[in-house]
């Protein structure tokens, strides 16, 4: 296993969601002090989500040709300036504006981790390596929902400040891979001519298979982030304070870790994928179901079952284009995914605000997650099965 890699993947993966995670918490703040409605500051969540899936296949073309490194690399410099920029708005057109900027870097690099696995991993051990990067997806969406208020805001007592320390790991992010990270001297994907590069788009863009994994990620998507976006807030209707709700919250994302460490090694040993991929999506149907009647002291419980149905979902379905498509394609294939998938993470934020702003409840937002979870139970028992197991009887 590349250590070096592995390494490098986790720390950019861990640094790009940091800036992104700390709105949830602090919602109720920005909604005061910008003069904002909830589906306004769900926008605040969801911009950087709309860059990827404005520029996921955009940047897996790129990284086709420019290599996954220098894609990378570029990806990390400006969400590192993003970030930044954010901790100097003074009103809600320029932090959106700025937030914006941190997500075009998001679109760029988030795409592109399954392309740096497939390039540098043997194919036989890509699940495990998923799962160790994906790890710091989990940690850099759960820390800041974790401390932001607790620990980050009390040190300045502006949003503002708190967009400033929460920068700071994709600064390190981007410094630490310019600076020990190498193009792979084996297995390295040649430029490919434009011709060739449309020829594989073209392709990719006709296998139905990575469209069903598309939809997939669209349904995985819509309920993790409206969890993640309205949960804090339902804490808080259930009589907890500002920063145990955002504790409450990272419990999904700290579950996750064990979660996507294990069961992709699991995975692998049984030589199956779909069972990694219905049964998640059934436990967040339960997820949906139970956090609407549960009274606060039980919402361990359901962030615990929500934490492991909501990254197990993820993992595997980032793992899929890998198995589906050769290398050459894998970074196109995957940006068709995320650029589909990721269309899920703006709508359900701004549909559960839309739907807060109007009854002052958060029920109906729930009970369209429930039927998400269903329909995403229904999507995986259409997929072919893609784990070792079949791919040897072939």
């Amino acid at each position: 296993m590349p250590w070096k890699i592995l390494a490098g993947s986790w720390l950019l993966a861990f640094a790009m969601f940091c800036p992104m995670f700390c709105i949830p918490p602090m919602e109720h703040i920005l909604r005061e002090e910008l003069l904002l409605t909830h589906a306004q500051t769900s926008l605040l969540f969801t911009a950087p989500i709309l860059m990827i899936v404005a520029l996921a296949i955009p940047a897996g073309l790129i990284a086709d040709r420019i290599g996954v490194r220098k894609a990378a690399g570029i990806g990390a410099i400006i969400i590192a300036v993003g970030a930044i920029l954010r901790g100097t708005a003074t009103d809600a057109s320029s932090l959106l504006a700025f937030t914006f900027i941190y997500g075009v870097g998001l679109g760029w690099l988030f795409p592109n981790l399954p392309k740096l696995i497939s390039t540098w991993v043997p194919r036989e051990k890509v699940g495990v390596a998923t799962g160790i990067y994906s790890t710091g997806i989990q940690a850099g969406a759960g820390l800041p929902l974790a401390i932001t208020m607790s620990l980050v805001f009390p040190i300045t007592n502006t949003f503002q400040g708190v967009f400033f320390i929460w920068s700071i790991p994709p600064i390190a992010a981007a410094i630490l891979w310019w600076v020990l990270v190498r193009e792979p001297t084996r297995n390295s994907i040649p430029s490919e001519p434009t011709s060739k590069s449309n020829v594989l788009l073209r392709r990719v863009l006709q296998n139905k298979d990575l469209w069903l994994v598309s939809i997939l990620l669209l349904l995985q998507n819509f309920f993790f982030y409206t969890w993640s976006g309205w949960v804090p807030l339902l804490m808080r209707l259930k009589g907890a304070t500002a920063s145990l709700a955002g504790l409450i919250t990272s419990v999904t994302l700290w579950v996750g870790i064990p979660a996507v460490l294990l069961l992709p090694r699991l995975s692998h040993k049984l030589g199956l994928r779909k069972p990694f991929l219905w049964v998640p999506a059934i436990i967040l149907a339960l997820s949906a179901w139970g956090v609407m009647h549960i009274p606060l002291s039980l919402s361990l419980l359901i962030m615990t079952l929500a934490g492991i149905g909501t990254t197990t979902l993820f993992t595997m379905i980032l793992i899929l284009p890998v198995d589906m498509r050769p290398k050459e394609e894998v970074g196109t294939a995957s940006g068709l995914v995320i650029s589909v998938g990721y269309i899920g993470g703006i709508l359900g934020p701004l549909i559960g605000g839309h739907i807060l702003d109007r009854t002052g409840s958060l029920d109906l937002s729930l009970l369209i997650l429930i039927w998400i979870a269903v329909a995403a139970v229904i999507i995986a028992f259409r997929l072919p099965e893609t784990g070792p197991k079949a791919r040897f009887k072939k």
